[in-house]
């Protein structure tokens, strides 16, 4: 059964959020190449973001170097394409950042603040410098390697920003939060992230240590494969963690009964939670296995995302899709995207990121947008 958006049920979300300021929720959605995107599709995009009345858009510092998801990019390197630069500021390469700067400040002209993760798994697991240098387990245990990365997080912090003269860490009209990596230690597996949970508390203390305390920016963990392990109690007694990023792509992650639990464990912490990644997969697959096979018919995705956006938004949480694109989906392998050319389920995905920003949240996120 459909679960709907009442007025009453929504009363009922702000009643449960005891001792939360009553605010408003918000979409958003993903796009971890957007460094590369052309003028015309980076329009496209924001355009068609602003239209769905979404608010963020996250972003990574990944190099890519060919066509993703069917979208022709201007190819980009890493922000450390050859050595680990610990610091040594003429080694970086950062073409990617003043991408971004051009980015972001087009951004805020539709009303969009970017989210920008520092660092991958992915990167690091398809063998960046860093997983050539320590592997994908002592990247994560090993103190040199920690101190070499919170240099990459120093130095993108403080990047000044080649238009507007100011690092990033002052620019909160411009950026919402930062991650120092998008799902760190994934590949180790759910016991490896229990056992180390002090890493993400590390690194988000060097960044807040850059940040301040009062720098309008966000300092998130990035998420994991799924709610239970993206939400880990050392993250929620971290002080420097403001949010803890929820990924999921497992349907009874989608429940509003279950997602309440953890919001009520965060708003006991002080700390605030975001569906950061979450999706409809294109085929009649599992929802979180979704690599390849036949197409759903559009009626029925259509009333995934809307059952799903409804439960996710019911429970107090603002969400970001993963992810729409700037043309035409091609429908590569895991293909959650929506495209923003001929996609029948584009207006779907606008309606629910409209009634979202009509819905009360569990968390008070206004200071931090536009």
């Amino acid at each position: 059964m459909l679960r709907t958006l009442t007025t009453f049920s929504l009363l009922l979300v702000g009643f449960r959020a005891a001792g939360a300021q009553a605010a408003n929720s918000f979409a958003g959605s993903n796009l971890y190449y957007a460094a590369g995107l052309y003028d015309d599709d980076r329009t496209t995009l924001l355009e068609g973001l602003q239209s769905a009345g979404m608010k963020v858009l996250r972003v990574w510092l990944d190099g890519q170097s060919e066509t993703q998801k069917g979208t022709n990019i201007s190819p980009f390197p890493d922000l450390e394409p050859t050595q680990i630069c610990d610091g040594v500021a003429s080694c970086y390469n950062d073409t990617v950042l003043e991408r971004l700067d051009d980015f972001m400040v087009a951004a805020n002209s539709y009303g969009i603040k970017l989210l920008i993760d520092m660092h991958s798994y992915n990167a690091l697991a398809a063998g960046d410098v860093y997983g050539a240098a320590y592997g994908i387990e002592d990247f994560y245990t090993d103190s040199d390697a920690q101190s070499a990365f919170d240099q990459r997080l120093i130095h993108v912090v403080n990047h000044v920003h080649t238009t507007l003269g100011q690092p990033w860490k002052e620019l909160n009209d411009y950026i919402f939060g930062f991650e120092a990596e998008n799902e760190a230690m994934i590949g180790d597996g759910q016991t490896f992230i229990e056992d180390h949970q002090q890493w993400q508390c590390d690194r988000a203390t060097t960044i807040k240590g850059q940040l301040g305390g009062n720098s309008g920016i966000l300092v998130m963990t990035g998420g994991e494969s799924w709610m239970a392990e993206s939400v880990q109690p050392d993250f929620l007694s971290c002080d420097a963690l403001d949010v803890i990023s929820i990924h999921a792509y497992g349907t009874g992650d989608y429940d509003t009964s279950s997602i309440e639990s953890y919001v009520s464990q965060a708003q006991s912490a002080g700390k605030m939670l975001i569906m950061e990644e979450w999706g409809a997969c294109y085929f009649n697959t599992s929802n979180n296995d979704c690599p390849t096979g036949a197409p759903l018919a559009s009626d029925t995705r259509n009333a995934n995302i809307k059952q799903w956006a409804g439960t996710i938004t019911a429970a107090g949480l603002p969400w970001l899709y993963w992810e729409v694109i700037p043309n035409a989906d091609p429908h590569w392998g895991s293909d959650y995207e929506i495209g923003l050319v001929d996609d029948p389920s584009w207006s779907t995905l606008q309606d629910v990121a409209q009634a979202a920003l009509g819905a009360t949240a569990a968390f008070d996120f206004s200071p931090y947008l536009l």
